[in-house]
């Protein structure tokens, strides 16, 4: 059974100098924060090689992508650059991949050059990664698997050993609860092995303009629809929000973007390891 104490980690901001970059990393680790990730997507340092220069300036903090975008990445390539990160890191590296959203996916076609691919063509790449990471491998390396149609969620259940969900913001939290029984029993006996990731892109009261393409713009549709994706009140009230969504989702691993690193982490005092 996989551990259900909650641990906490930090999304990556578009632009970041060298030291800019692994002053965040320092700090993350410094906060108690389990783990550092990159985003994928043009505008921002590629993903691998920032994770791992993130490693070499910390000692205990884990790094990881959220979440590579398949279209881009030949499977058989991305297995081989995942497991040297996590060899080279000491087993601190967790492959964090999906089907790539549409403006990834647009700009693999428009910018790389990549043939335009389905979805399903695109959940088989996230398959076949895995697959030949399992290969490569000596100790394991988490995977996580960004879930968002019913395809994907299946995938994730048989595959995955972390899900995030992608779902809309305004998704209702039975909605919600559908989905972990679909992933459930796609896992069968390993249901009980998955951690489960929690995205929080907004915390308090207003949406920076740079987190809206994730959210939406409209704070009280956010509030009136009580979204997974807000967290809003004092440290003790998030903390309490966080607890109460374990309770009922499942919910143990908590992301936040590095906008919050020091807003939040009197949540990660509060609940870290708990």
């Amino acid at each position: 059974m996989v551990d259900r104490r909650f641990r906490f980690g930090v999304i990556a901001e578009p632009e970041y100098t060298g030291a800019q970059w692994r002053a965040v990393a320092r700090r993350a680790e410094e906060l108690g924060y389990s783990t550092l990730l990159m985003p994928d997507g043009l505008q921002l340092l590629a993903p691998l090689p920032a994770v791992a220069v993130a490693a070499t300036v910390t000692t205990t903090l884990r790094v990881g992508t959220f979440v590579l975008a398949s279209t881009v990445r030949p499977p058989r390539t991305t297995a081989w650059e995942a497991h040297s990160l996590a060899t080279l890191t000491d087993h601190r590296f967790e492959l964090g991949i999906g089907t790539g959203n549409p403006w990834m996916n647009q700009a693999a076609v428009d910018e790389i050059g990549v043939p335009v691919t389905t979805p399903a063509q695109r959940l088989e790449l996230v398959r076949r990664t895995v697959e030949d990471l399992r290969r490569l491998e000596t100790a394991r390396t988490p995977v996580m698997i960004a879930a968002g149609g019913p395809r994907a969620r299946a995938l994730a259940g048989q595959l995955a050993d972390i899900v995030t969900l992608a779902h809309s913001p305004l998704a209702p939290r039975q909605d919600v609860k559908q989905m972990f029984a679909e992933i459930a029993e796609a896992a069968g006996e390993r249901a009980d092995q998955i951690e489960y990731n929690l995205n929080v892109p907004a915390i308090g009261d207003s949406i920076p303009p740079h987190i809206a393409p994730l959210v939406g713009d409209d704070l009280g549709a956010l509030i009136e629809a009580d979204s997974l994706y807000l967290l809003r009140g004092t440290p003790r009230e998030m903390a309490d929000e966080i607890q109460r969504r374990r309770d009922v989702f499942g919910y143990s691993y908590v992301t936040v973007n590095a906008l919050y690193l020091e807003e939040f982490a009197p949540v990660v005092e509060l609940l870290r390891g708990r």
